[in-house]
């Protein structure tokens, strides 16, 4: 069954993760809705149909519909959402995490039901996927009227490995906010820092992030820089935590006090909302990203810590490569402590060297602030909601145009508005 779109309303279902849950495409999502409606004058409004199971998490508008990952229904009933409603394109916030079966194949349940165009924005690309990764990946790409990702080692990966056409795939970067240049000792003397020499790592912990590597360059650091201070602000991440409880964070307690760093490293371990973030971020003067692994693709707190206009110290993981190239900051190889400590030490000593690092970071930061990114998402959808779109419904749907009494999937108790 196919059915002409009219886009007179520019209305826009998100379909992802969303506050209150404590997770980075939450955040993403809420920045990147707010920059829309913002920027647009209010032509474009969204919707959110956030994943949840129901078990955490009270939301309030604009998430209008939930999601449980694992119910094949709730993905089938969001579809009937959408077709029925005067929604006009789909925006899916794309991390095999947040959908249900096997490589998050549930979420073609909605995709192949889905009779309006949708555009996905990726999170994670994987370089060597498996048979059900690969497929998954592929039936996501096909499903789409555009695939977003945020950097160009994206855009290679989606053409190499998954054969996507050139035509299908648009390059936005992550955002990040329109911040003014701040003055770090201001920010040290609110969060009772002093004039100590800040070293910082936000966002979750994970044994990927790599945390014991810049602990065990602190004690190389502390030779020519004494008064530094390292802070590891975030908690456990929930899904690490669900696992293996805190057994990382504990580790790297032990750690601390083996290497005898008590007096220079700080964890502030529990979740840290955008306005506390940006406020450790201007207070730091070096931001570290010490990830133990290249395959990462995104990483919203390097970005955020440039567009503050901070000196950086990274391994190269794809996201670092390219966001702290021309000089930007400094990468280390991989598990190299010893680098590390010597690229803290050189920034830490050198302020001319250190001072024209976060120049080139926050220049390139204002080419990506959430304004501009939000125009780019705008222009995209634009392209589409111009002309008419025809697109095949999935079998599933058994002729969903034919009649709007079929409700057979729709939970409307998981609805916040009626159809």
């Amino acid at each position: 069954m196919i059915r002409a779109l009219n886009f007179t309303a520019r209305k826009i279902a998100f379909v992802g993760s969303f506050p209150p849950r404590r997770c980075g495409i939450a955040m993403f999502t809420s920045d990147l809705i707010n920059n829309i409606e913002k920027v647009s004058n209010g032509a474009f409004c969204a919707q959110v149909f956030a994943m949840d199971s129901g078990l955490e998490h009270y939301y309030q508008k604009p998430v209008s519909f939930t999601i449980d990952p694992d119910s094949v229904d709730d993905y089938l009933g969001a579809a009937d959402y959408v077709n029925y409603s005067d929604i006009d394109i789909v925006s899916i916030q794309h991390e095999f995490g947040l959908f249900g079966g096997n490589a998050g194949a549930h979420l073609l349940e909605f995709m192949n039901n889905t009779a309006k165009p949708i555009f996905t924005t990726l999170h994670t690309v994987l370089q060597k996927p498996d048979e059900n990764y690969y497929n998954s990946m592929m039936g996501v790409c096909k499903a789409s009227e555009k695939i977003i990702v945020m950097n160009q080692k994206g855009v290679q990966m989606l053409q190499d490995i998954y054969n996507v056409s050139p035509a299908k795939i648009e390059l936005i970067s992550h955002g990040i906010p329109d911040l003014p240049k701040a003055d770090a000792k201001e920010y040290k003397s609110t969060l009772g820092i002093g004039n100590r020499k800040v070293i910082l790592t936000a966002g979750f912990l994970s044994r990927n992030k790599g945390i014991e590597c810049m602990l065990s360059a602190m004690p190389k650091v502390l030779d020519k820089h004494p008064d530094a201070l390292y802070i590891v602000l975030g908690a456990t991440h929930p899904n690490v935590a669900r696992v293996d409880g805190l057994e990382y964070y504990h580790s790297l307690l032990k750690l601390v006090e083996k290497l005898s760093l008590k007096q220079n490293v700080e964890f502030h371990h529990h979740y840290v909302k955008n306005d506390k973030l940006f406020g450790y971020l201007c207070a730091a003067d070096i931001y570290v990203t010490p990830y133990k692994h290249e395959q990462q693709i995104t990483s919203g707190s390097l970005i955020m810590a440039m567009g503050t206009g901070r000196a950086v110290v990274s391994t190269p993981y794809w996201a670092a490569q390219e966001l702290l190239a021309e000089r930007r900051g400094k990468l280390v190889h991989f598990g190299d402590s010893g680098e590390i400590a010597d690229a803290v030490t050189k920034i830490l000593s050198d302020e001319e060297y250190a001072s024209q690092m976060r120049e080139r970071a926050y220049q390139y930061g204002r080419s990506i602030t959430w304004p501009k990114i939000a125009r780019k998402y705008i222009h995209m959808f634009e392209s589409v909601c111009s002309k008419p779109i025809y697109k095949a419904v999935g079998p599933n749907t058994r002729q969903v145009f034919l009649t709007k009494k079929r409700t057979s999937h729709v939970n409307y108790a998981k609805m916040g508005t009626s159809l």
